[in-house]
């Protein structure tokens, strides 16, 4: 059976990491058998989650995991689209992963109350005269990646409007369609769910977050996604309202 590693629920989440969420909804999209646990970044292989292991290889980067399923099993993300349409689908993907992903970053680990709220709880465990310390460094080095990313170069209001950009180019391409590429879930969808839902969650509160659910759409989409892959769990809506 196949092991997929990752952090676990938290943040009114049923994954805190939308790269771990990616993986584990495109091996329920494949259908496969699995096992989950519960590791921290320096057991994998690049030194991030999630990663894999199958038949005794480790597979890292959840770009790759994909790619392991569709060659090992056969299963294709994007059975049905043509060369134009599988073209659409990776530029999205990387929009995603390389824009709206740190803008959930920038809001997650970068604001001072959501990190103590959320991220700071991650060295809880660690001995008390080296805790602080830790989530200072930890801190920082995120903060770091946040400004080579790009986005953390700009004045808060002008990351918060470029991240809106790709947002709306989302709700566009979404439409009044159930899946952003048509009628059927594909490999990306697995990847703009794990992100939408990183941002739309209550746990934090952000201007990010606010100015997200002002596009229907994509909260119904998340809500339609959670529903189809995580039925057991209770989403914000449900949350919001206990």
């Amino acid at each position: 059976m196949i092991v997929l590693y990752g952090f676990g629920p938290g943040f009114g989440l049923p994954e805190i990491s939308p790269f771990v969420t990616k993986s584990e909804v495109q091996l329920k999209m494949a259908g496969l058998s699995y096992r989950k646990e519960r590791a921290m970044p320096p057991a994998s292989p690049k030194g991030q989650l999630p990663f894999i292991e199958d038949d005794g290889a480790k597979i890292a980067d959840s770009t790759f995991i994909r790619a392991h399923i569709e060659q090992k099993y056969g299963f294709d993300f994007d059975a049905g689209f043509d060369q134009r349409q599988r073209a659409q689908a990776w530029a999205f993907e990387r929009m995603i992963e390389h824009h709206v992903y740190w803008a959930l970053i920038g809001a997650r680990w970068v604001d001072p109350e959501n990190f103590a709220k959320g991220p700071a709880h991650f060295f809880d465990g660690a001995p008390a005269d080296r805790r602080e310390k830790l989530r200072e460094d930890a801190q920082f080095r995120v903060a770091e990646n946040y400004l080579l990313s790009g986005l953390g170069r700009h004045a808060p209001d002008e990351d918060l409007d470029l991240a809106l950009r790709s947002l709306l180019a989302l709700s566009v391409q979404l439409g009044d369609r159930p899946y952003l590429m048509g009628e059927k879930p594909c490999g990306m969808d697995a990847t703009a769910f794990g992100a939408l839902a990183g941002i739309l969650t209550p746990f934090f509160s952000s201007q990010l977050r606010r100015r997200a659910e002002e596009f229907d759409n994509l909260t119904a989409y998340v809500e339609r996604m959670m529903g189809l892959h995580y039925p057991e769990f209770a989403w914000a809506r449900e949350q919001e309202a206990a």
